[in-house]
């Protein structure tokens, strides 16, 4: 397809399960991050599910308003896959067995010590004047045609097989239609709440119209999202960029953790590495969320020793000492339990750092006096310890994530005030 002004694109998300409550469609975001990279912008986007006739006027009608079809699903080797079927009939193209892609499929079953069941054998077919597009993640080939008036592509619904096979195939392809350069920054904020970030920012809204700014709120962290684009080169839209994301960082400071994507565990687990410390932690409410959240990080076991879940009161005397006095006087919800839990973890672990956490994560268990959402974090290290109520609000899932991450940016705001360590 030339390139022309105007360019009007589709997605197609197929799959009946995307009908139901139980499957959601990510896919579609992640291609329309990378088209909107190209300067080109998403018209429509259509869910349908694999009943025949269903499929058949959804591929008609966005083939009527569009001059470019993404579709993604319905690629597999079952009897209700049937994308492939569908455009080529909606196309009038035959489908062509291609013995080359079916090598492929039966070679990547003998890798796993398997034989092909004969079923897959329908993906070896292609319509005619269509390109197939490699798949290094699974059995599913895509397939690329360019009619000159439209181009159509079809991918595999499985993400981890959709954007390699984008990345490597479809991106280099549609080069050619590029209208704009895009660079993208996301700052990551937490310890702050949006009406403060708003008054700390206000002046800082860029009015220009080819950069752009959105603020999302999730809970226990705040997003930037800065977006600068460039009729002329990838690098003046990085310039652009980069200036913006200048300004935030002096203006909201450390409570910006990250700018280059990671999650809150990722720079906690850096600074620890950089400080040569190690971490231990002691949890109850949070039931091991915290220790899931801190080994999700490949490499962690340079500076986590130990998550224990100490969620009993029992739990808490037996495995870390703490005197049966101190629950009954003051609670196991309280700040002098959250910091004996903090020290006690240290101790029984020798570690640099001691984090602790409890609280009531709900629905029930509140009273006036110590509600839903009431939680004390605790860090303890060799000379002191830190301890922090929190009211957090939300059900008890989100109760739990906010605990862990008010508990990881204790850690990483006290370790951004530590000299680095000089030890090699």
């Amino acid at each position: 397809m030339k390139a022309k002004k105007d360019i009007k694109i589709e997605i197609m998300a197929i799959g009946s399960e995307l009908l139901t409550p139980h499957f959601q469609d990510t896919n579609s975001l992640y291609l329309t991050e990378r088209l909107n990279d190209l300067g080109l912008e998403v018209s429509y986007k259509t869910i349908v599910g694999d009943e025949w006739d269903n499929l058949v006027l959804s591929i008609k009608q966005a083939l009527s308003r569009a001059d470019i079809v993404l579709a993604m699903g319905g690629l597999g080797p079952t009897k209700d896959d049937r994308t492939r079927e569908a455009f080529a009939s909606v196309l009038e193209r035959k489908l062509i067995y291609n013995k080359k892609l079916l090598q492929k499929i039966e070679e990547r079953f003998r890798r796993r010590g398997l034989r092909m069941p004969p079923v897959n054998k329908k993906q070896a077919y292609i319509f005619e004047d269509a390109k197939a597009l490699d798949n290094k993640k699974g059995t599913a080939p895509g397939l690329l045609m360019d009619t000159g008036a439209k181009i159509i592509i079809l991918l595999p619904g499985p993400p981890h097989e959709l954007k390699p096979m984008f990345d490597t195939s479809v991106w280099p392809y549609l080069q050619k239609l590029r209208k704009k350069y895009t660079a993208r920054r996301t700052l990551k904020i937490t310890g702050l709440t949006e009406s403060k970030i708003e008054t700390l920012i206000s002046d800082l809204y860029p009015q220009e119209p080819h950069i752009q700014l959105t603020i999302l709120a999730y809970p226990g962290q705040i997003e930037i999202h800065l977006t600068a684009h460039s009729e002329e080169s990838l690098e003046k839209s990085k310039e652009t960029v980069h200036g913006l994301e200048k300004n935030f960082l002096n203006r909201l400071k450390e409570n910006v953790f990250s700018s280059a994507g990671e999650e809150l565990e990722e720079v906690v687990g850096r600074l620890l590495r950089l400080h040569k410390n190690t971490l231990a932690v002691a949890e109850s409410c949070t039931g091991g969320f915290l220790g899931h959240r801190l080994t999700n990080i490949p490499g962690s076991s340079d500076y986590f020793l130990l998550s224990m879940v100490v969620y009993s009161n029992e739990a808490k005397i037996y495995h870390l000492g703490i005197s049966e006095e101190l629950i009954e006087q003051h609670g196991a919800v309280s700040s002098q339990v959250a910091a004996a839990m903090a020290v006690g973890i240290r101790e029984k672990t020798h570690s640099s750092l001691g984090l602790a956490i409890t609280g009531i994560a709900g629905p029930d268990g509140g009273t006036p006096e110590k509600p839903v959402g009431l939680v004390y974090t605790a860090l303890a290290w060799d000379n002191g310890t830190d301890v922090v109520k929190n009211l957090f609000l939300g059900n008890r899932e989100i109760i739990k994530y906010q605990s862990t991450q008010k508990s990881l940016d204790m850690v990483r705001r006290h370790l951004l005030k530590k000299p680095q360590s000089k030890e090699n």
